[in-house]
């Protein structure tokens, strides 16, 4: 007996075959998004500075270098601008993915068709426009920083071992603190996280990307500070920081992890007063 074809299966059939094929594409969209970042990073944010000429090992930099405070134009104020944030979307994007490809799943579960691809990349915008904010904040901070001779104009490393051992010693107590386990959880709980809060419709996936990146921030905005310490543009803080959230969000247990690098900030603290012979 010969099996008759519906007339709709054809179109089914492409239908199910560009569902499955919606994770590959988000995962390869996350993969290029994330590799434009570095490679804005690598290629000195359009500061006209090599990276490696900002890039250093020793601990603290050379605090011995004149501030240099250059005058802020409103075009360098967007060139600082998006220094930090493809930064951050650099370090924080890949962080993110188990949230975002999570999200593209339940989409074509519900069979949203091709409304799985814009419902990851409309969650992936919000999560972005979070590490935006805090970008807004680094920048006006930095703007600060500079003008008061704390940090190095063009270097942009701490030139005070008071402001860094405070920084540190922030960045220690808060690693410690119930809310940076409470902001972790959230990051590092994608399903809880989307069964507690899923919105539909754009708005929905967006503010849900949104609030996924505010809770990122709140886990991270200590360390993010630190790159005042060693560098914003020193690609050894940068690509130490970004393994270390990683690693916080993808192992088992990231307790010790970030309970050791707390007690680490506070003995560096310690270790820069020491050294500059400030007490």
């Amino acid at each position: 007996m010969t099996a008759t074809v519906p007339s709709g299966a054809p179109s089914a059939t492409l239908t199910e075959s560009v569902l499955r094929r919606h994770r590959g594409i988000a995962i390869a969209g996350l993969a290029l998004v994330s590799v434009a970042a570095w490679a804005f990073v690598l290629s000195g944010s359009a500061t006209g500075m090599r990276i490696a000429a900002m890039s250093t090992w020793h601990f603290p930099p050379p605090m011995d270098r004149p501030a240099m405070a250059g005058a802020w134009t409103p075009a360098w104020w967007v060139v600082m601008l998006a220094m930090w944030w493809v930064m951050m979307v650099a370090m924080m994007l890949p962080t993110a993915a188990p949230m975002i490809l999570l999200v593209g799943q339940v989409s074509r579960r519900a069979r949203a068709g091709g409304r799985a691809a814009l419902s990851v990349g409309w969650l992936a915008a919000g999560y972005c426009i979070a590490w935006l904010g805090f970008s807004l904040v680094a920048v006006g901070l930095q703007f600060a920083l500079e003008q008061a001779g704390l940090i190095h104009g063009m270097l942009m490393w701490s030139l005070d071992p008071w402001l860094s051992a405070i920084l540190l010693v922030a960045a220690g107590l808060y690693q410690l603190t119930p809310l940076k386990q409470a902001c972790l959880t959230r990051c590092r709980s994608p399903v809880s996280f989307l069964v507690e809060r899923r919105r539909n419709g754009v708005s929905g996936v967006l503010l849900l990307g949104l609030t996924h990146g505010l809770y990122c921030v709140g886990c991270c905005w200590a360390l993010m500070a630190l790159l005042f310490v060693g560098g914003i543009m020193n690609l050894v803080w940068i690509a130490g920081l970004a393994l270390v959230v990683l690693l916080e969000k993808l192992v088992s247990d990231p307790r010790p992890i970030s309970i050791g690098l707390g007690v680490l900030c506070l003995i560096a603290a310690g270790y820069v007063v020491a050294a500059n012979g400030i007490i």
